[in-house]
């Protein structure tokens, strides 16, 4: 694998190393040596794959609060997908800064996105398929969500989206407190 920071320190683009011939490739997708050597979790509990039907879905932006906090690695293994993390760690240089990459079926890319960032992606083809690890058990009580479009992030989304769940067009502007984990839902919406 072919680890390739971004500008967002802990954040990786993970390109295949394949070997191939005649019949086609052969690459590993994950390697327990290879993510240790790069000083990257290697403990996944939980493998989710998820299936957008439309072009212009927006899932995101999602995370958990510590002690459930999540690291993933993202994949696509069907369609196209604009994938976007938002640093959200404490005391971070970076925070507040996002990075987004295209991850296709075709490029096989993957996206390590560690503890502290919230995570979504908009889809740019229809049927697609996100496949990612994650090495924290989903916990409700620690779920939250930052609205796609806060201007306090200015992500830069490739499309506009056409579908967002009510859950996900919900989520609150950022509140440290709330966002962070200091106050709940409905102290923070008052």
């Amino acid at each position: 694998m072919i680890f390739t920071e971004t500008s967002i320190d802990g954040v990786y683009v993970i390109d295949l190393e394949r070997r191939g011939d005649e019949r086609g490739f052969f690459a590993r997708t994950f390697c327990t040596n290879e993510f240790r050597d790069a000083g990257l979790v290697t403990n996944f509990v939980q493998v989710n794959n998820s299936l957008t039907g439309a072009r212009g879905t927006l899932r995101g932006m999602h995370y958990q609060l510590p002690p459930m906090a999540e690291t993933k690695i993202v994949r696509c293994i069907r369609g196209a997908f604009w994938d976007v993390v938002l640093d959200l760690r404490e005391g971070s240089a970076t925070f507040g800064q996002w990075f987004g990459a295209e991850l296709t079926a075709e490029n096989r890319r993957m996206m390590y996105v560690p503890k502290g960032f919230a995570h979504g992606f908009i889809t740019l083809a229809e049927n697609t398929e996100a496949f990612y690890f994650v090495d924290e058990f989903y916990a409700p009580d620690h779920e939250r969500g930052i609205r796609w479009d806060d201007p306090r992030f200015g992500i830069e989304w490739p499309i506009e989206p056409v579908v967002i769940s009510d859950k996900d067009r919900n989520h609150l502007d950022f509140d440290p407190a709330y966002h962070l984990g200091t106050l709940d839902a409905e102290d923070a919406q008052s």
